[in-house]
């Protein structure tokens, strides 16, 4: 089983205001490599609540890298690779409109959302929301860190393969009948929480 694990924190509502990323890479269903850096966002406005909820202010992040410098670091881990997030559809518009900002070219690979992937495995919780997956799992993390939250995320997808006995992706979505996402060149596809077809959905702009 191998996948990258991602979570973004951003300043603000705008999705381009990344501020600190996550990232756990597994292979052979083991942990074998992790990345944190703190990001300083073109647009330095902190709203109090991001602030309040994972708790990075501008002073944190004055002399962090911009995203476009971490972007040349990270981007061979993921393209090509299956992605994992919980609540996908946040982190990949995060991706995506940080690439668009930076002008930069969208990689391609596949991703799949912990959130979809825990509602079809563990149908009687009354959220879905990480803490509430990962205090079922009986895992203690701090949340909105996005290490901790991409290290959770990767635990809640190797349990939930464990749980429904399988032993790859393409067994998992199988079984759960969730539909996958994608990012490639000129767009993406969403994940899905059941599969079914559905029109790519090209970059503008």
């Amino acid at each position: 089983m191998n996948f990258v694990a991602i979570d973004f924190e951003t300043a603000n509502t705008n999705r381009s205001s990344v501020c600190s990323i996550g990232l756990v890479v597994v292979k052979n269903g083991q942990v074998a490599q992790e990345y944190y850096q703190l990001i300083k966002p073109n647009d330095m406005y902190f709203d109090p609540i991001c602030v309040r909820i994972h708790g990075i202010n501008p002073e944190d992040v004055k002399d962090a890298p911009s995203f476009n410098d971490v972007w040349s670091d990270i981007s061979h881990l993921l393209e090509g690779n299956l992605v994992i997030a919980h609540n996908a559809s946040f982190d990949m518009s995060v991706l995506r409109y940080s690439l668009d900002e930076c002008q930069l070219d969208y990689p391609s690979f596949s991703y799949n959302c912990t959130v979809n992937v825990s509602k079809k495995t563990w149908n009687d919780l009354h959220s879905y929301s990480l803490n509430v997956v990962a205090q079922h799992l009986q895992i203690e993390f701090k949340h909105h860190h996005a290490l901790e939250d991409a290290q959770v995320a990767a635990q809640v997808y190797l349990q939930a393969c464990k749980e429904n006995n399988v032993t790859s992706h393409e067994e998992l979505i199988e079984k759960l009948e969730i539909g996958q996402g994608t990012i490639y060149a000129n767009g993406y596809t969403p994940a899905r929480a059941n599969k079914k077809k559905s029109k790519r959905s090209l970059k503008t702009g």
